[in-house]
């Protein structure tokens, strides 16, 4: 209701939803979270890829055996990375930490924070916990875990507003049964699977791994439509990706 002659409120837009990535290596948010990067840019919300690192010590076998040298490699990766992160409509930010080993200092936690800061996330996907395999994916983890608690604190020195606690999902490793993961929430990527394919074709230096997450992806399709009950209209191949959740869900009703 307006008096006399004062112009009605103008509703604010509703700033679009905020994801945000944070992973250890160039690849990584390509072969574990693609699809869920890929469904959330589809509905226009916004999505970061905070990338550790490269992967140019550790995930560059190939481009090492051509002799490349590492400034080389680091650029064969980021091109790579980019390209993959503009195939799922994401923006992809860069800290060049160095990988094998990831190791955390005080600043690369400033830069993070700075980035939970900036991007207000909604949710936030990561490593989970465990990874005997490759020691910089629980550092990632770590290193998360620790800015998004730091980025709520307002006495926390670092760059812009304070954040609220996103929802945390763990992307699925490598390895899941060495790694104590659990497939506790399976998400449908079947609408925009042949875009996370596309990213994944980006990924040259890790050719060898593009059949191994197609048929992850088959198999958690599986399991999605077997956990799903009936006449839900899944497609007959429906693709998946598979997380774990640290925090509790939060809800009015169970679902």
């Amino acid at each position: 209701m307006t008096h006399g002659n004062a112009p009605a409120a103008v509703p604010r837009p509703t700033p679009a939803r905020s994801t945000l990535v944070v992973t250890a290596h160039a690849g990584d948010f390509v072969w574990r979270a693609g699809g869920a990067i890929a469904l959330a840019a589809a509905r226009g919300e916004k999505v970061t890829i905070a990338c550790l690192t490269f992967g140019e010590r550790g995930e560059s076998a190939k481009a090492w055996r051509e002799g490349r040298t590492l400034a080389e490699i680091k650029a064969l990766r980021r091109d790579e990375a980019e390209r993959a992160a503009a195939a799922l409509g994401a923006e992809v930010r860069f800290f060049d930490a160095g990988d094998y080993p990831l190791t955390a200092t005080p600043e690369l936690t400033d830069r993070l924070v700075e980035v939970y800061r900036a991007t207000q996330p909604d949710v936030v996907l990561t490593h989970p916990v465990e990874d005997p395999y490759n020691g910089d994916h629980p550092a990632a983890n770590r290193l998360a875990l620790q800015a998004r608690v730091l980025a709520q604190a307002i006495g926390y020195p670092a760059e812009g507003e304070i954040i609220g606690a996103p929802p945390v999902f763990y992307f699925e490793p490598h390895q899941p049964e060495m790694s104590g993961f659990r497939p506790e929430v399976l998400l449908d990527i079947t609408e925009v699977w042949e875009t996370k394919r596309e990213a994944m074709e980006c990924l040259a230096a890790q050719r060898h791994l593009w059949d191994y997450y197609t048929d992850l992806a088959v198999r958690r399709g599986v399991q999605l439509k077997r956990n799903a009950g009936p006449n839900l209209g899944l497609a007959h191949t429906t693709m998946a990706e598979a997380y774990m959740r640290p925090y509790p869900q939060i809800a009015k009703e169970l679902a």
